[in-house]
């Protein structure tokens, strides 16, 4: 809990006005302690990417690892699936987790348990029908093992998001640590700005169309975002 109410100000060049309202509307994540209001710095470079803002790497204080974040490989980790059921949150994350891809180390009853507690602080919904579940902490200790995977919901859902689009796409993140957390969510992100991506998740493609599809653009995006951040 390491920032105040002004450093948020400078951060995200905003007015105190605008941030007392980001927390009326729990828009923004925020713990109150003795009467004040504090913020972690790691989940508030986490919302900031995940809504889009326009702030450079030297805000959000991320290095680029030297091991190269591939978006690719990570959903190859992962893997794809097709018809997830459940009608809340709770429901499509217990279904989705007992058949994904995970370390054997790793619990599911306990994974799950992690993955609710963080949307129980704040749903992590990007908009345009998709969320980026995660742990608040990283559970993979090896890079090697680290995923994504996407999740395709049976029924679509309603679910607290910026834009109001029902949920129908989760994309399920498993990283080995907080910098490395933050740059798969920004490349992730910024994938999902794509609108031809957004159409094949849309229309439900098959496997290797999102796989080929990604391989075309990933060294392209990544370009581009360090055209942004210069």
């Amino acid at each position: 809990m390491n920032l105040k109410i002004k450093d948020i100000c400078v951060l995200l060049n905003v007015s105190e006005k605008t941030v007392y309202r980001w927390i009326k509307q729990e828009k923004i994540p925020y713990y109150r302690i003795n009467h004040q209001y504090r913020f972690h710095r790691a989940e508030i470079n986490e919302w900031i990417i995940s809504n889009n803002m326009q702030v450079s790497e030297k805000i959000l204080d991320i290095k680029m690892t030297d091991k190269d974040v591939s978006i690719v490989n990570l959903i190859e980790n992962g893997g794809i699936y097709y018809h997830i059921e459940g009608d809340n949150i709770a429901n499509i994350l217990s279904n989705a987790l007992k058949i994904i891809k995970l370390p054997d180390d790793c619990n599911r009853e306990e994974v799950l348990e992690l993955l609710l507690e963080r949307e129980s602080m704040m749903p992590t919904t990007v908009g345009k029908g998709i969320a980026f579940p995660h742990p608040r902490n990283p559970i993979i200790q090896d890079s090697t093992q680290e995923s994504i995977s996407i999740i395709f919901l049976n029924n679509i859902m309603k679910y607290p998001s910026i834009d109001e689009i029902p949920l129908h796409t989760i994309f399920l993140i498993f990283s080995s640590n907080a910098k490395r957390h933050l740059e798969i969510l920004s490349k992730l992100s910024f994938a999902c700005q794509d609108n031809d991506f957004i159409t094949l998740l849309e229309n439900r493609s098959v496997r290797n169309e999102y796989i080929e599809y990604l391989k075309q653009k990933e060294k392209q995006w990544q370009e581009k975002m360090g055209k942004d951040c210069d």
